[in-house]
């Protein structure tokens, strides 16, 4: 690895450490409720949202964990606040956990979402950072339980949720393997990374589309992409997204030909049509024949973007600094971020989410271990 990508790599992390997470950790948590704030104005750290999210609390778990990690002081304390959250309010009477919450606490929105229940997994798993893993580990087992119970759809793959719902995602799919890979490091349980391989297999059979080389976002109840004038929308930050989990499997089981091809696939019709030639990152939306839908940019493709450019098969020292500029553009010396790029290139000053730290935070701690191995990735 090049000194001058490892110097952009130390940066992020720099700013991570001493910027993003104290200032979430001051600024971001409802101290006197117990609970997360959903996003924080750029001109005064407050928090102008009068709801909870259940994906927040989860994803903020994660990255106080991560942060514990680092040595962070007070991050234990978040991850235990976060934890008692999920235990005192968010669990559903009847199995899973709810949505959306008042500031108050109380259910508005008792949907069971896959997708967010996929980041419970998660905060679980990482939650071991602070707490015994034998205390985690009954909850975590009862929540793939039930997904197991309540959510597999006879076409393949899992419900969207409860109620359930169409268009059916690729989404909540890619992040519940996340997570799963995540449970099978943290409590070393044979049945996470089982389900893993299902999802792998779901993938690579189902989801991706080998004609096209590119990832359809939404499908119809039989899995088949929602295909609007013979074409289906693509986002390439999960192209990205998927490469690095790809990636992660195969270093828990085995590299396997297959999934290192559809890795190559993805990335190729990432550097055909998913890169924005005036700024250098990467684009929200595009239809599957490579035309755009929406031109604008969100800071977290380029989170994903980072991580793929260190895992993909052809390595770049070029692109993978063009990663770290594209990504450096949003972010602000007091630890917050520009959440969105215009599509006419301008940087806008909307409060920055929450959740976007769990993919900053991510980004940083993947390639920086890359950084740290002796061995090129």
């Amino acid at each position: 690895m090049q000194d001058d990508v490892k110097a952009g790599i130390a940066q992020l992390q720099l700013w991570l450490r001493d910027s993003a997470w104290p200032t979430w950790l001051s600024h971001g948590i409802d101290r006197g409720r117990g609970g997360f704030f959903e996003a924080l104005t750029l001109d005064g750290k407050v928090c102008k949202a009068g709801f909870r999210r259940l994906r927040v609390v989860a994803r903020q778990i994660y990255v106080f964990s991560e942060a514990h990690r680092a040595g962070l002081a007070g991050a234990d304390a978040a991850v235990r606040l976060g934890l008692a959250f999920l235990e005192r309010h968010a669990v559903h009477p009847e199995g899973g956990y709810a949505w959306r919450f008042d500031l108050n606490h109380l259910p508005i929105d008792t949907t069971r979402d896959l997708y967010d229940h996929a980041f419970v997994l998660l905060a679980l798993s990482s939650a071991t950072a602070v707490l015994p893993a034998a205390s985690l580990r009954p909850a975590a087992l009862d929540l793939l339980r039930w997904i197991d119970t309540m959510l597999p759809h006879p076409a393949g793959g899992y419900l969207e949720g409860l109620p359930a719902s169409l268009p059916r995602r690729q989404n909540p799919h890619m992040h519940l393997l996340e997570a799963l890979l995540a449970a099978h490091e943290a409590f070393a349980d044979a049945v996470f990374l089982d389900r893993a391989e299902n999802l792998i297999a779901l993938f690579a059979s189902r989801l991706f589309d080998t004609e096209s080389g590119a990832l359809p976002e939404f499908f119809d109840d039989d899995l088949n992409p929602d295909r609007r004038h013979g074409t289906f929308l693509v986002e390439p930050g999960h192209h990205c997204e998927w490469v690095w989990l790809l990636h992660r499997y195969q270093a828990l089981t085995s590299p396997q030909p297959a999934l290192q091809d559809i890795s190559r696939r993805l990335m190729r019709f990432v550097d055909r049509h998913g890169i924005d030639p005036a700024f250098g990152g990467v684009i929200d939306l595009l239809n599957s024949d490579g035309t755009e839908v929406e031109t604008g940019a969100r800071l977290w493709p380029q989170t994903e973007r980072l991580k793929a450019e260190f895992l993909r098969a052809d390595p770049s020292p070029a692109r993978q600094k063009a990663a770290l500029a594209a990504l450096a553009a949003y972010l602000r010396p007091d630890g917050l971020w520009h959440e969105r790029r215009s599509a006419e290139g301008i940087l806008l000053d909307q409060p920055a989410p929450a959740s976007s730290l769990y993919h900053l935070t991510a980004a940083a701690v993947a390639v920086g271990q890359l950084a740290e191995s002796p061995q090129e990735p």
